[in-house]
């Protein structure tokens, strides 16, 4: 695929329940029309902040089908797939190799703490099994497993991997990681708060948490950076620092859902063992909207 579709925003994003905690596919054309009319470049399905470890194999097949379905923009889509079985990623893969998604974005393993030439592996052979690109995941906070920059480097050489989102907070290591790969390798901010910091450095935008609620400030700011208005970027920036505040607040999906309810597009409930945001952040978000 043409790579620059997936310059600017990418939204990760929510999955709406409804009190019994069934999937509330209404509040879910809301968010998607939300987002899609605010100007962001591309959905992500199934991450983290789209809670899919509560979601069982069919709701994902479901939630799928439905954003396919109601993507009236015909945005880019990628879909959220990792695991600490590299069997059972590929085994997946299989399940969905027919849908139209653009791009996988793969956590590095959890829980098992694989040395850096595990992980390589690992990815190697999930990009082998899969036919779209990868987009690789670095989260050390969730998953107790960083991709050392020399590790994003050399799996950047694989023809089937097109970037990482970076979420480790190291901006040494993203220099390191934009420095020695090629151009066309993507460097994906997955920390609202240091997106534009990344795209200073050769990022290009975010997959992004508060565009779930701001679609149209955020995907703005990228915008901007990806032409080099840094000024005008950093305005909307800073004018987003609340919302930033609010957003990792109480965790996410947490936090975001609740910024959802604020603006009357679904109700904040959620899956066990994630609990729904409390009133405090409720009238937070109330007050940030006014």
């Amino acid at each position: 695929m043409d790579r620059s579709k997936l310059h600017g925003t990418g939204v990760a994003l929510v999955t709406p329940f409804k009190s019994d905690f069934s999937i509330d596919y209404d509040a879910l054309k809301r968010v998607i029309d939300h987002v899609s009319d605010g100007g962001v470049d591309y959905l992500v399905i199934l991450g983290t902040t789209g809670e899919a470890p509560t979601v069982s194999a069919e709701e994902k097949n479901r939630i799928t089908e439905f954003v396919i379905e109601n993507n009236k923009k015909n945005l880019p889509i990628v879909y959220g797939l990792g695991g600490n079985s590299t069997k059972w990623v590929t085994d997946q893969i299989d399940i969905i190799k027919d849908y139209p998604l653009d791009a996988i974005l793969s956590l590095s393993p959890y829980y098992n703490k694989p040395n850096q030439d595990g992980i390589i592996k690992h990815f190697e052979v999930i990009a082998d099994a899969s036919p779209c690109p990868i987009i690789l995941y670095n989260v050390p906070a969730r998953t107790s497993s960083n991709l050392d920059a020399s590790t994003s480097i050399e799996l950047s050489k694989h023809g089937n991997i097109m970037g990482i989102k970076e979420a480790s907070g190291d901006l040494t290591q993203c220099m390191e990681i934009r420095n020695q790969t090629s151009d066309d390798f993507l460097l994906i901010s997955g920390d609202d708060t240091l997106t534009l910091p990344m795209m200073s450095i050769g990022g290009v935008g975010a997959i992004s948490v508060i565009a779930n609620i701001q679609p149209k400030e955020f995907s703005e700011m990228t915008h901007l950076a990806l032409k080099g208005n840094y000024a005008d970027a950093a305005k909307l920036h800073y004018k987003m620092l609340r919302g930033y505040d609010l957003v990792g607040r109480e965790g996410n999906p947490v936090s975001v859902k609740t910024g959802l309810e604020a603006l009357g597009l679904l109700e904040r409930n959620m899956r066990l063992p994630l609990y729904q945001g409390t009133k405090q952040l409720l009238n937070g978000f109330k007050e940030y909207f006014r």
